[in-house]
């Protein structure tokens, strides 16, 4: 299936390459490249780029570009998935994916990419399983390896989960404090109009876990609603016809941090915005303008918003900006045009504003549109589609877990036209 994957950097250096059936020589690359040269954006280019001889399927991901080559029809949502998995997996092995991590961690990546594909299909893609095989790096291993010269991370023996029915769980898990968290995590991914009415309005869920219990517990939970999720994607632990016909998510967790549950609600259902924005953006004649905007909370249910950030990417004819603001603090970048204001948490007795002039360029005629404002934000302890966990039962195990749920709204890709 894959062929070989190269890792390339913002300046399209390869930094690793890693070969499973045959050595695809580098120039495959300048495909990619061409094709990357044609845009502005990084995250912009094609996830499949057809080559007389190959496909190249990609993605973009802490500023580097993941390229998988395969020379056969291949599902691309499958490959594209396969090569998240790995970032997931670097991320929880390094902490992080950037290119200095992997440069330091160079033996680790290629025993990591050995174990994950075999002859160029997924063969062990769980943390769990991954960790018995390969033991994530620490300070005393890697002065031991450096002193013996020999490579002590990779374990001798088969993971116990590796020949079970539930691969992705070890056996003999003991803790002295049973916890179970789940995280529900919603993004807004929305577009208002000047008038402030949503022209489309989505939202992105996922429910992630951090699972510390003993033995082999069979769990369920239940919504109070589920039948607001439009479009959902499992971990391989969910019983899916238990789903399909309760609506009930019955698993047996991996031990550890997972992500159980992605879901998406769409436009077909009434999405609450919870902010909103006045403004007023203005061009007159000659070499100035006008800027003013208020932003204040809507539908909240009584929570606080917080972590607001808006960004206002200018035209090319704006010279500078003057602005001042009752709340947080506010830059402009001349080069880029874009000004930032980073307000904070939202207080609805003394809504945030921000106001000033917009210096233009002599000569130059009015810019035809205002600028499009991208806003950021978070709401803690909200699910903004309403979804609510309903109970958790636990089977197999006679102690009791401590259960915890937490909810957070962020914006997605929320834009406002003015």
């Amino acid at each position: 299936m894959i062929h070989s994957l190269f890792i390339i950097n913002s300046t399209g250096d390869v930094v690793l390459e890693k070969h499973w059936k045959s050595v695809v020589n580098k120039s495959v690359c300048d495909y990619f490249f061409e094709a990357q040269s044609k845009l502005s954006n990084p995250d912009d280019v094609a996830p499949v780029i057809a080559t007389p001889h190959h496909y190249l399927i990609n993605i973009y991901r802490s500023s580097l570009y993941f390229v998988a080559v395969v020379t056969t029809e291949v599902p691309p949502l499958f490959v594209i998935e396969f090569l998240h998995r790995i970032c997931d997996t670097f991320e929880d092995y390094f902490k992080d994916c950037s290119e200095s991590i992997l440069k330091e961690h160079f033996v680790i990546v290629y025993e990591l990419l050995d174990e994950m594909l075999d002859n160029g299909f997924p063969l062990a893609v769980e943390s769990n399983v991954l960790k018995e095989l390969i033991k994530p790096p620490n300070l005393l291993r890697s002065i031991t390896d450096t002193v013996t010269g020999k490579s002590t991370s990779v374990s001798d023996t088969l993971p116990t989960g590796q020949l079970s029915n539930i691969p992705w769980r070890r056996t003999g898990v003991k803790y002295t404090n049973n916890e179970a968290y789940f995280d529900i995590t919603e993004e807004i991914d929305a577009i208002i109009d000047k008038s402030g009415t949503a022209v489309i309005a989505e939202i992105q869920g996922y429910i992630d876990c951090l699972i510390k219990l003993s033995g082999m517990p069979d769990l369920t939970l239940s919504f109070t609603n589920p039948r607001l999720l439009d479009d959902v994607s499992f971990h391989p632990c969910v019983r899916f016809k238990r789903w399909e016909a309760e609506k009930i998510l019955s698993f047996v967790p991996p031990d550890g941090h997972f992500r159980m549950m992605s879901y998406h609600i769409g436009a077909s259902n009434t999405v609450a915005i919870p902010v909103y924005l006045r403004h007023n953006i203005s061009f007159r004649g000659g070499s100035s303008g006008r800027f003013e905007v208020t932003i204040g909370p809507k539908q909240t249910m009584g929570k606080s918003i917080e972590d607001v950030v808006l960004e206002v990417p200018f035209p090319k004819c704006v010279l500078n900006v003057t602005l001042t603001c009752n709340q947080g603090k506010n830059s402009f970048d001349p080069v880029s045009k874009l000004m930032t204001w980073d307000v904070g948490k939202i207080d609805p007795a003394k809504l945030p504003n921000i106001k000033g002039n917009i210096t233009l360029q002599t000569g130059v005629p009015i810019p035809e549109s205002n600028p499009v404002i991208t806003v950021m934000f978070t709401i803690q302890q909200m699910a903004v589609s309403g979804l609510k966990v309903n109970r958790l039962d636990m089977y197999g195990e006679k102690y009791k877990p401590f259960k915890g749920v937490k909810y957070i709204t962020r914006a997605g890709k929320f834009q406002v036209r003015t």
